[in-house]
């Protein structure tokens, strides 16, 4: 009988032993080429990264302990006091947070422009852009970006390219085929797909990965644990399984909504409302699971209500695991311009009793 584990075990150690002064010292030249200590390479998480390069068509991957984590491990990575980030409008929150409010206080700057329209981002660039920051679709509204023609203008100005791929995930979108430098991922959402873990990715060359490892991943600490790569090893079994389900019944979700006469619109990147669906159906290989709704004539109560109505979708700020979830705009602001915004994850449950709960939900919101 072979004693080869079918599932890879969790290698829970801090340290790693030697059995020779001449084996440690090469260890400590070379961490990213050795077993050391945990925070910089273990055998799971390195495990993890070569399977997560492989999806993203990368030639290496960290893993960090949040998606922000890895965001601003990116970012620092390629910055300095001087230079100036392009980020598009309406990015993650954290994203906005680093570039807004965090890293002007060392003196680098950044503007915030509407993605959608090449000409504004093209006319946005300045002599000292390093970095032009890319989230495609972005959340609630999902509005895309050109990636392969923003990666070429970004390429001829020395600036380098990153996109947050959380949405799409690997299978649903390469970015790195599309000439975009760096892929990030909040692998919390699709990458580890069961609600259990808190990660981050970043997927690029192995020049760039090498560099963010002596650098910023190590330095900074914000590490993944060795159960935490585990158990993310476990999620990217289905995650195959799991996107084709989430995106179908999205779609099919989002196909009934646009038709009920309590929805005013639909925000999909796969329906054809969408400005952008040839864009989608061009740069995206399938439907992922989240979506938005805006409710006719909402008032914040009549949205409260609907969003307290429903019993299948739960009220949660993440998405990407098995359970539905849904986030209302007013719940992050009481002041919010979108009172009849609503975002929505479709998870693994029957399509049919999803819908059923969103009539009910409705019907009871302008009762």
């Amino acid at each position: 009988m072979s004693s080869e584990a079918l599932i890879p075990p969790i290698w829970q150690s801090a340290n790693f032993r030697f059995d020779s002064t001449a084996e440690l010292r090469a260890a400590l030249l070379d961490e990213q080429g050795h077993y050391l200590y945990t925070r910089g390479n273990n055998p799971g998480t390195e495990l993890l990264r070569a399977r997560l390069a492989e999806l993203e068509g990368a030639e290496d991957a960290l893993v960090f302990g949040s998606g922000s984590a890895a965001i601003a491990a990116a970012l620092l990575h390629q910055l300095k006091a001087g230079d100036h980030v392009l980020c598009v409008r309406d990015a993650y929150p954290w994203t906005t947070w680093i570039l807004r409010d965090w890293l002007p206080r060392f003196g680098v700057t950044c503007t915030f422009v509407d993605g959608r329209y090449i000409e504004q981002v093209q006319a946005a660039f300045q002599p000292n852009t390093r970095v032009l920051m890319l989230e495609s679709p972005n959340s609630f509204c999902f509005d895309l970006q050109d990636l392969a023609s923003l990666a070429s203008i970004a390429r001829a100005r020395n600036c380098l390219s990153m996109v947050d791929n959380s949405y799409c995930s690997p299978l649903l979108q390469r970015p790195l085929e599309l000439g975009i430098d760096l892929v990030l991922h909040s692998a919390t959402k699709y990458l580890n797909g069961h609600g259990d873990v808190v990660a981050g990715v970043i997927c690029g060359n192995r020049e760039q990965i090498a560099g963010i490892f002596k650098q910023e991943f190590q330095g900074l600490g914000a590490i993944l644990s060795p159960h935490d790569a585990w158990l993310m090893l476990r999620g990217l079994h289905t995650l195959p399984l799991r996107m084709e389900r989430i995106g179908q019944t999205a779609l099919w979700l989002v196909d009934q909504l646009a038709l009920h006469p309590r929805v005013e619109r639909v925000l999909y990147p796969f329906h054809p409302s969408h400005p952008q669906y040839e864009l989608a159906q061009r740069q995206m290989k399938g439907p992922s699971g989240q979506f938005s709704i805006v409710l006719s004539s909402a008032q914040p109560e009549i949205t409260e209500r609907f969003c307290d109505a429903l019993k299948h979708f739960h009220l949660a700020v993440s998405w990407g695991g098995v359970e539905s979830l849904v986030l209302p705009a007013i719940a992050k602001s009481s002041e919010n311009p979108s009172p009849g915004l609503v975002r929505f994850c479709a998870g693994l449950e029957e399509p049919a009793l999803l819908w059923e709960d969103l009539q009910q939900a409705l019907d009871k919101a302008y009762a």
